[in-house]
């Protein structure tokens, strides 16, 4: 093969790789970048049956809602029974002596006057601690604590106790009726509220403990939060 030859193979091999060049279509780094993400496999969804629990923010149901107000009313009447209570303090104390006097006469006046004030703040105090435990038992009752309800049943039970006694001791006369009557009304409420709180829906709301979905955090626009 003489020097000719091989120059003109050599320059028709030129040609074809130049011709195969221009044939090659040329890919822009955009498009290459879009290849790169094509061949990515996707992420699962988050949105299917097997997703996560997500706890939301769901409202209780209607009868929960009946006993809070049950149990907030008369959390009013008991507040509204310590302020008649305390108002009407100096017009009883006579009253209660003259019952303490009737138990045993042979005691000095003053002795029957410090009874009449003992007895009146024994009262008195019971009535103020009733309504804050139970203020703190309708917050375990808000926040699903369990055994709550018995607690309320114990705070009932002792309310009545309070209420039976305080119509012999102090609740008594033309002053005494109203306070009587505020005592009732705030010891009916209460027991509304409890049995209202043991209704099936309810008993399954603080059963729950939290409420929880399947899926992604709703959006912060989202009606359940």
């Amino acid at each position: 093969m003489t020097i000719s030859e091989t120059s003109r193979e050599a320059a028709g091999d030129a040609v074809e790789l130049d011709a195969v060049v221009r044939e090659t279509p040329t890919i822009s780094p955009a498009a290459a970048h879009l290849e790169r993400r094509a061949a990515v496999p996707e992420r699962p969804s988050l949105a299917g049956k097997d997703a996560a629990p997500v706890l939301v923010k769901a409202p209780p149901p209607i009868v929960v809602r009946l006993a809070q107000v049950l149990w907030i009313t008369s959390l009013l009447a008991g507040a509204a029974a310590v302020v008649y209570l305390f108002v009407i303090r100096q017009a009883q104390l006579p009253a209660i002596a003259e019952i303490v006097r009737r138990v045993d006469g042979s005691r000095a006046e003053g002795t029957y006057t410090a009874a009449a004030d003992i007895v009146f703040w024994s009262i008195f105090t019971p009535v103020v601690a009733v309504i804050l435990l139970q203020v703190l038992f309708q917050v375990s009752f808000s926040n699903r604590r369990p055994n709550v309800r018995w607690w309320q049943f114990g705070s009932v039970l002792f309310q009545a106790g309070i209420v039976l006694i305080a119509g012999e001791l102090v609740a008594f006369g033309d002053r005494g009726l109203p306070l009587e009557r505020i005592l009732m009304v705030q010891l009916a409420l209460a027991a509304l509220g409890l049995l209202v709180s043991v209704l099936p829906p309810a008993l399954r709301w603080s059963a729950r403990g939290h409420d929880v979905r399947r899926g992604p955090q709703a959006p912060v626009g989202d009606t359940q939060l």
